[in-house]
C-alpha cells in the first residue's frame, strides 16, 4: 500500500504548470456537454431523486430503508445472529482452498469496501451532520446497521448463481440471479431486469463510480499543490488503474486488500487522535447525537430533518440494496452460497456505523457546527468569522476544519485519504461494469479489454471536466440499479431462507467444522 501512495504522490509532484487559456477552453467545452446532457437526461435524474409529495425525503431512500427493514425482520435480525460468525468466515477459519473462485472472503470484502468507502464517508457525512445536525448521525447508523441485512440477500444470491468457467474465473451479480433465478423460480421477466440493471450498472460504473472520482481527486490535488490542468491528473490515474484492473479480479483484489486497510486505519486512526485530545467532550457529543435524533435541536426540519439526512447519507455510503457489492463477493472462493452472505453483513458496519459515525463525532466535538439565526441550519464557522452554508460542495471543508482544529497539519493527511478512496473505487467499480458489459456482450477477452480501455478514458474526462449532469446521471444510474435489484430480491429472498436454514441446521449439528489449514 505505501509503495502505492508514494508512486501517486511522486507522480503528483511532478505535474506541470496549467495554462489559464487551456482552462478557459475547457470550461466553454464543459458548459456546452453540461447544457445538453441536462436537457437530455433531467428528467431521468429528476424521477430517481423525486422526494415524495409534501416532504424533501427522496422516494428512492424511503425504497433502500423499507428493503432493508423487511429483510432484516424476515431473516430474524441475521446481522446480530451471525456477526461472530461472519468475523470467523473473514478470518479464514472455514476456508477450503480448493472450492471454486477466485478471492478470499477478506480479499472479497476488501474489495466490495473499496467500492463503498469513499469520498461519501468524508464530505456526505458532513453535509448530513451540517443540515439535520448531530442527531442525523442516530438515524445514519441506525439505517447502516438495517442495510447490513440487504447485503446478506443479495450477496448470498450473487454467489448461489454465479457462473463459473473452466479456467477457474467466476462472473456473478444481480443480472445473473436475475437470469437464472427468476428462471428457477418459473418467473417471468428475469432476463428483462438483468438487461436493464446492466445497462445501469455500465452507466453508473463510468459516472460516479470513476469520473467522479477522478474529478474530486483532482480538485483535492490542486488545492495542496497548486492549480494546473485535469488531464494530467487522469492520465495518471488511468495508467496506473488500467496497471491494476487489467489483470482482473485477482489483481484488484490483491491491491484492495491492502489499499482499504491502511486508508480506513488512517482515517479512524485520525478521528481517534481528535477523540482522546477531546475526550472530556465525548459523552456530551453522544448526548447530543441521541437527543437531536428526536428533537433535532433546532435544526431546520427538527426530527424529521434528521431523520431525513441520515437514512440519506447511510444509503448513499454503503449502497445495500444497489447490488454492486454481490458482484464483487460472487467472486469468492466458496461453496456455500450463505458463508458470503454472513461476510458481507459487515460492509454497512464497517463503512456506515464506524467510518461514518467517527466523522460525524469529529465534527460534532470540534465544534465547527454553529446554527445560523436566519435559516436555522447548521452552519460552517471558518476560522471562527466568515460562515458559509455547508452543501453538497463544501462538505469536504467542514470535515477539513473539523480535523484541523486539533491537527493543523490534517488537510495533507486528507488529501491523501480522497486520493486513495478515488483510487480504490474506482477499481471496484471497473470490476463492477466489466461484469456488467460482458454480461451483456459476453465473456472473451475482446470484450473486457474493450470496456477496460473505455473506463480508463472516462477516467480523463473525469478529471478534466467539470461534467455536473454526467455525475447527477451516473448517481441516478447507480440507484435505478437498486430499483431493478430489490425487486428481484423480494421475489427471491425465499431462496436465502432455505440456504439459510440448511447452513444454520448443518452448523448446529457439527456437520460444518472449521477448516484446518
Amino acid at each position: 500500500m505505501t509503495s502505492i501512495s508514494r508512486i501517486l504522490f511522486s507522480l503528483v509532484a511532478l505535474l506541470p504548470f496549467a495554462g489559464s487559456a487551456m482552462a478557459q477552453e475547457t470550461m466553454t467545452l464543459d458548459q456546452k456537454v453540461n447544457e445538453v446532457f441536462a436537457n437530455f437526461t433531467g428528467p431521468f435524474v429528476s424521477l430517481i431523486f423525486a422526494p415524495l409529495p409534501g416532504t424533501s425525503f427522496p422516494w428512492i431512500v424511503l425504497w433502500l430503508v423499507v428493503a432493508a427493514t423487511i429483510f432484516t425482520f424476515y431473516f430474524a435480525f441475521v446481522q446480530l445472529r451471525f456477526f461472530g460468525h461472519a468475523i470467523s468466515l473473514v478470518k479464514g477459519d472455514y476456508s477450503d482452498p480448493n472450492d471454486a473462485g477466485e478471492v478470499s472472503h477478506f480479499q472479497a470484502l476488501a474489495t466490495a469496501l473499496s467500492g463503498t468507502v469513499g469520498l461519501g464517508n468524508i464530505a456526505g457525512v458532513a453535509v448530513a451532520v451540517g443540515i439535520g445536525g448531530p442527531g442525523a448521525t442516530f438515524w445514519m447508523i441506525l439505517a447502516g446497521l438495517m442495510g447490513m441485512a440487504s447485503k446478506f440477500t443479495e450477496c448470498t444470491l450473487g454467489v448461489k448463481y454465479r457462473n463459473e468457467y473452466a479456467d477457474g474465473s467466476v462472473s456473478g451479480g444481480p443480472m445473473y440471479y436475475m437470469s437464472k433465478g427468476f428462471k428457477e423460480l418459473g418467473l417471468p421477466g428475469g432476463k428483462f431486469l438483468a438487461v436493464l440493471f446492466s445497462i445501469f450498472c455500465i452507466l453508473g460504473a463510468l459516472g460516479g463510480g470513476n469520473m467522479f472520482q477522478a474529478n474530486q481527486a483532482h480538485a483535492q490535488i490542486s488545492g495542496i499543490v497548486g492549480e494546473y490542468p485535469g488531464w494530467i491528473t487522469g492520465v495518471i490515474f488511468a495508467l496506473i488503474v488500467f496497471s491494476v484492473i487489467v489483470g482482473g479480479i485477482k489483481s484488484i483484489a490483491n491491491v484492495t486488500e491492502k489499499v482499504v486497510p491502511f486508508m480506513g486505519l488512517l482515517y479512524v486512526g485520525a478521528a481517534i487522535v481528535i477523540l482522546i485530545v477531546n475526550y472530556d467532550k465525548i459523552g456530551w457529543a453522544f448526548g447530543q447525537i441521541f437527543a437531536g435524533a428526536f428533537t433535532g435541536l433546532g435544526v431546520a426540519g427538527g426530527f424529521v430533518g434528521a431523520l431525513i439526512q441520515g437514512f440519506k447519507r447511510a444509503a448513499f455510503s454503503n449502497e445495500a440494496g444497489v447490488g454492486s457489492a454481490a458482484i464483487a463477493h460472487s467472486a469468492v472462493k466458496t461453496k456455500e452460497p450463505i458463508t458470503e452472505g454472513f461476510v458481507s453483513l459487515l460492509e454497512p458496519l464497517i463503512d456506515t456505523v464506524v467510518i461514518c459515525t467517527m466523522t460525524a463525532l469529529v465534527i460534532t466535538i470540534s465544534g465547527q457546527l454553529i446554527v445560523d439565526p436566519a435559516s436555522g441550519n447548521y452552519v460552517l464557522n471558518e476560522a471562527g468569522s466568515a460562515i458559509a452554508t455547508v452543501g453538497d460542495t463544501s462538505g469536504v471543508a467542514l470535515t477539513s476544519a473539523a480535523f484541523g482544529s486539533s491537527i493543523s497539519w490534517f488537510p495533507y493527511v486528507l488529501a491523501l485519504a480522497v486520493v486513495l478512496f478515488a483510487f480504490s473505487t474506482m477499481i471496484s467499480w471497473s470490476y463492477y461494469g466489466l461484469k456488467a458489459w460482458t454480461y451483456l456482450f459476453g465473456e472473451g477477452k475482446t470484450a473486457e479489454l474493450t470496456f477496460k480501455l473505455i473506463f480508463c478514458v472516462f477516467i480523463v474526462i473525469g478529471a478534466a471536466a467539470s461534467l455536473g449532469p454526467v455525475i447527477d446521471f451516473s448517481d441516478a444510474a447507480i440507484f435505478a440499479m437498486a430499483v431493478v435489484n430489490i425487486t428481484a430480491l423480494y421475489f427471491m429472498m425465499k431462496v436465502v431462507r432455505k440456504e439459510l436454514n440448511s447452513y444454520s441446521a448443518r452448523l448446529k449439528s457439527g456437520e460444518i467444522r472449521k477448516f484446518k489449514h
